[in-house]
């Protein structure tokens, strides 16, 4: 029996007026997940536990099986995993994100861009090559990551001040925020001098003559020690891989003793290499038992607010990940169980996450009945699941729905 988890990072949504009512997902078509959905069991899965926040890390570690209120440290310490960087026991790991700020004269600081427009690789590892020469201190170092998303290994004791997610105050005022770090002269002295090597950069007037948003500013949050987590194959027999674009869910499918497969051309965004992604799920499965792809195309649209962008993404995961896989392991006569989920939503009218309950599915390939009869969206489940009383309170019970079965 082979077992796939399938995530559309971020599909879930609310009504959008310009799509007359409907959400991004029930615009899209989508006709291998409605197949499936027709044909397996369809249920909401509260992937956020009461009292955290909706984040991507605590999401998708309620999908990979760990119950976040025993488990969840924070999200940096997850992407240093997936760096191979081991932290010692007074070292914590914060995600260090390249935005875009701007500065008003009266002080006030505005989060123009999140991620200083998807800056590629190419230039971002240029930057924080700089900053580390730079900057770096005995306290401080510079890690690079994917895009945006990079790390920052903080020596010493956690000066107190709390920290946010940049992608939950888009063109909102964050000057309290931004205040909280220069009220601490190591950490006001490492961003100022940052601010000071990014704004002389090359890559950023480079970027600023050709109209793009510029890496004005690192904005560091989501920081956490080293969880100790046991393994998937130590937990439930099984092997398998992890195929994500980005850092986060390496780092899960590391601590959950996966193997991490890197995707060429895989980007975290709409142009991702969906084909290698499918292909590798493929590949696989043919020495293991278990396979988790995640897609971050459809979060990244909903953080920039894009219907369009959405439902190209949530179409490209049904018809180039989920539709090749499932075709090839239906020709191959292989017995399989796919769960195809969501970790959280991202409304495009918000353009962050929310925690409702996401819509789930599970497909046994040996099952011939009729199954939900629905089609995958947003409000054929909730209607389902009203009717049913078949959904999941606790998300990290997931993986143990779909690996128990006769």
């Amino acid at each position: 029996m082979k077992y796939l988890i399938l995530v559309g990072d971020g599909m879930g949504d609310f009504p959008v007026a310009e799509l007359n009512g409907m959400t991004p997902l029930e615009a899209a078509k989508t006709p291998m997940m409605d197949d499936l959905c027709r044909r397996g069991e369809f249920f909401l899965n509260k992937t956020i536990p009461d009292g955290f926040p909706p984040g991507s890390d605590v999401a998708n570690m309620s999908l990979m099986g760990y119950d976040p209120a025993a488990y969840y440290t924070g999200r940096a310490p997850l992407e240093a995993a997936a760096m191979n960087i081991a932290l010692a026991p007074d070292e914590t790991a914060f995600r260090c994100n390249m935005v875009t700020l701007d500065y008003g004269k009266d002080g006030k600081v505005t989060m123009r861009d999140f991620c200083a427009g998807h800056i590629g690789n190419d230039e971002a590892h240029r930057l924080i090559a700089d900053l580390e020469a730079q900057c770096a201190t005995e306290q401080f170092h510079f890690k690079p990551g994917v895009s945006y998303r990079h790390l920052v290994i903080f020596k010493g004791e956690h000066p107190g001040f709390i920290t946010v997610p940049p992608h939950d105050y888009i063109e909102q005022d964050v000057t309290g925020h931004w205040q909280q770090y220069l009220a601490h002269p190591a950490w006001k002295n490492l961003l100022e001098k940052s601010r000071k090597v990014l704004a002389d950069h090359p890559v950023n007037i480079a970027r600023i003559r050709a109209g793009k948003n510029p890496a004005s500013l690192v904005w560091l949050w989501g920081e956490g020690k080293m969880p100790n987590v046991p393994t998937l194959p130590d937990r439930f027999g099984i092997q398998g891989s992890m195929i994500s674009a980005v850092d986060l869910l390496k780092g899960l499918g590391v601590v959950g003793g996966l193997s991490v497969i890197d995707v060429p051309g895989a980007t975290g965004y709409i142009d991702t290499n969906y084909e290698g992604k499918a292909q590798a799920a493929i590949d696989s499965l043919q020495t293991g038992n278990f396979v988790f792809v995640h897609l971050e195309a459809p979060d990244e649209a909903g953080h920039q607010g894009s219907v369009t962008d959405k439902i190209t993404a949530i179409e490209d995961f049904d018809g180039r990940i989920v539709k090749p896989i499932v075709e090839h392991l239906r020709q191959s006569r292989e017995e399989f169980r796919v769960v195809v989920t969501m970790d959280h939503f991202t409304p495009v009218s918000l353009r962050t996450h929310v925690s409702d309950p996401v819509p789930t599915l599970l497909y046994d390939s040996r099952e011939q009945n009729e199954g939900s009869g629905l089609a995958f969206n947003e409000k054929s489940c909730r209607d389902h699941d009203a009717a049913q009383g078949n959904g999941l309170s606790d998300g990290h019970k997931l993986i143990d729905k779909l690996l128990t079965h006769k």
